[in-house]
């Protein structure tokens, strides 16, 4: 993807897939999130509904810049799970998204490559079993502009293709909308043309 482009990629609803191998059975998950809390949510959860499985490793990226992002291993061997679970976020260039892979330990070791494998092929069949979606980076703007200048601001934001999130019309009037990326530039130039009318990043 382009280095201006104003799009990301993310998957709109759980997902889940196995893995077997030697006995051993990974659970995969897959869930869009929007912040850490919902992580801790989901793991708490897993580990209730999965409490005699021996990990819970999970995965996640979070925000359009990609750069929160979290890896655990689970008391599993260093970087053999979360590591791989992550490289498969990564390598589909998805954000918003949790992984967890749940382990039920089937009697063999797998070794480091055998683990590293097995939870990479988890995370990557999550994924597979996902509807992975786009969507556009918005920004958010609050104006403030005088009644009289409302047709002339409507018409102005009809055309640049905002999403109006809360209006409210008196002898002032104020409007808080969100703009693609793509369009936040222009759509600023514009707004600050009319002459009063006060413009701030929300």
């Amino acid at each position: 993807m382009s280095l201006f482009s104003d799009t990301y990629l993310t998957i709109d609803q759980n997902s889940e897939a196995i893995f077997k191998d030697k006995g051993s059975k990974f659970l995969a998950f897959a869930y869009p999130i929007t912040n850490e809390q919902q992580v801790k949510e989901i793991l708490q959860r897993l580990k209730k509904e999965h409490h005699t499985a021996n990990h819970h490793c999970y995965a996640y990226r979070l925000g359009e810049d990609k750069l929160n992002v979290r890896a655990n291993d689970d008391g599993e061997p260093s970087n053999t799970a979360g590591k791989p679970i992550l490289g498969q976020i990564q390598s589909n260039d998805l954000t918003d998204i949790c992984i967890v892979v749940v382990r039920y330990f089937g009697g063999t070791l797998l070794g480091v490559s055998g683990l590293i494998n097995a939870y990479k092929q988890a995370a990557a069949e999550a994924i597979k079993a996902a509807n992975v979606i786009e969507k556009h980076i918005l920004f958010s703007y609050h104006i403030q502009f005088n009644f009289k200048q409302l047709n002339e601001v409507m018409k102005l934001l009809k055309q640049l293709d905002v999403k109006i999130t809360h209006q409210a019309f008196d002898n002032a009037c104020e409007i808080n909308f969100k703009v693609r990326k793509a369009n936040a530039e222009l759509c600023e130039e514009k707004l600050k043309k009319i002459e009063g009318l006060i413009l701030s990043y929300k």
